[in-house]
């Protein structure tokens, strides 16, 4: 796997500098301390999910391991480090020999979580794990407020396919990672190449407007579209006037005409209209796509019109509001010596402003009611309780350095259609609320 993978330019040779300056100078003081090497677990979760959301979706997991493989310090990147003097040499020493090779275990992806879900944890020494925290954050961050938006906006479009277009609306590279991230929440297809390139999503696309007013007229630019991609392809119809725009697509593509796209206007008005002149026009199986700066909200009001299929952008790729799933990685245990033997003590963050964590190494298992939908998020340290031995959540991911969780994509997507499907009805409300199922501790205790 190389870096292209992860949507990064090929000439950038590690993810090594994905990271905060503070890592390194962190670790150039546990060197010399003697500390580095203490056995240590770090946790990634949320305290809160983003207002009004419901649940939380686990997405970005196989770029994490992408990333962890690629976290190299080649000679470049020590060069970088050197010249700008960031940490001393036995520090740089160190770092050209590094090598991740200690445990990941998470969430699988597309599985949902809730506040104080343990969604990864990481275990090495500390400083081959304190390393991680900007990159690993980084990604689930993103990919993870990406993927809780698609999911709404699935949920809202019911059985009609959803089409992720927001590569314009976002950096290059980061739509790359929003394509993926939205077909694990459940879209169908995407408009962007890289992540069809790279990620094996189905890839869609016809014209634009500006295929329309390159031509004389509306009907030169609609014979030439059916001539190169044949009568079953999608013809934008709101460049001037929609009525005639339909009259003039079906005139010339006939009623095999694959689609119709409305980019703007009242759409659920539109969208019947154009239903009923269609079918008067004998085009009964020409479909209907819109688009427009849609959201879940508006895809929901959309659901009584006759509308086959929803294309969506802005809002997509800014998580509807919620770019952020505020995400922390935070050290919650470590040994009492760098001797590998030395027994584990609990540590934790403890301050005011709602940002005390919990020390201890984390389990977590989903309790479930007798049709098995989901009734409560239970995290503990202790020994699981017999009842919820079966249910437990996280999986090996990272094993002595190596990868061993890797899957296609198709399978987090269906994991996260499962996940969805066996909440409380409940969690697809686009009313806002809380969580819709509580998070549980037992056998924790707070950070001191």
């Amino acid at each position: 796997m190389n870096t292209a993978d992860l949507g990064l330019p090929v000439d950038v040779p590690s993810t090594a500098l994905f990271t905060d300056h503070y890592e390194l100078t962190m670790l150039q003081a546990a060197l010399k301390a003697g500390t580095a090497d203490r056995r240590s677990v770090f946790e990634c979760f949320t305290r809160r999910l983003p207002e009004g959301r419901r649940y939380g979706v686990v997405a970005g997991t196989g770029r994490v391991l992408d990333a962890v493989e690629n976290f190299r310090f080649d000679a470049d990147v020590l060069g970088f480090l050197r010249e700008r003097n960031v940490v001393n040499e036995e520090t740089l020493e160190w770092l050209a020999a590094y090598r991740f090779s200690g445990d990941v275990w998470g969430y699988p992806e597309g599985e949902v979580y809730f506040p104080g879900s343990p969604i990864m944890r990481v275990e090495g020494s500390f400083a081959e794990c304190v390393l991680l925290e900007t990159v690993i954050l980084s990604i689930l961050n993103h990919d993870s407020a990406i993927a809780a938006a698609a999911s709404r906006m699935a949920s809202a479009a019911g059985d009609r396919p959803l089409i992720e277009m927001g590569a314009r609306r976002t950096h290059e590279l980061a739509a790359v990672a929003a394509s993926r991230a939205a077909y694990v929440g459940g879209f169908a297809t995407t408009s962007d190449l890289a992540a069809g390139f790279r990620y094996g999503i189905p890839t869609v696309g016809t014209s634009a407007h500006a295929f329309t007013l390159l031509h004389d007229n509306e009907r030169d630019a609609f014979q030439a579209q059916v001539d190169s991609l044949g009568r079953n392809t999608t013809l934008l119809v709101d460049t001037y006037d929609v009525t005639e725009a339909v009259r003039t697509a079906v005139e010339v593509a006939g009623p095999e005409l694959g689609a119709v796209r409305i980019d703007s206007g009242d759409l659920l008005l539109v969208a019947h209209r154009v239903r009923q002149q269609l079918d008067e026009l004998g085009a009964v199986n020409t479909k209907i796509v819109v688009t427009s700066d849609l959201d879940e909200y508006a895809i929901a009001s959309l659901a009584a019109a006759p509308v086959d299929a929803y294309g969506v952008g802005t809002q997509l790729v800014t998580g509807s509001g919620h770019p952020t799933c505020s995400m922390v990685y935070k050290l919650v245990a470590r040994a009492e010596s760098a001797d590998p033997k030395a027994p584990l003590v609990p540590v934790a963050k403890k301050s005011s402003g709602g940002k005390t964590s919990i020390g201890g190494r984390k389990w977590a298992a989903r309790r479930v009611d007798d049709e098995g939908i989901a009734e409560a998020e239970v995290i503990g340290t202790g020994p699981v309780p017999a009842e919820l031995a079966d249910r437990q959540l996280l999986v090996e991911l990272v094993k002595g350095g190596e990868v061993v969780a890797r899957e296609p994509l198709d399978v987090v997507r269906d994991r996260h259609a499962g996940a969805r499907g066996n909440l409380p009805l409940s969690a697809t409300q686009l009313s806002r609320g809380e969580a819709v199922i509580p998070t549980e501790y037992v056998h924790l205790r707070s950070g001191s």
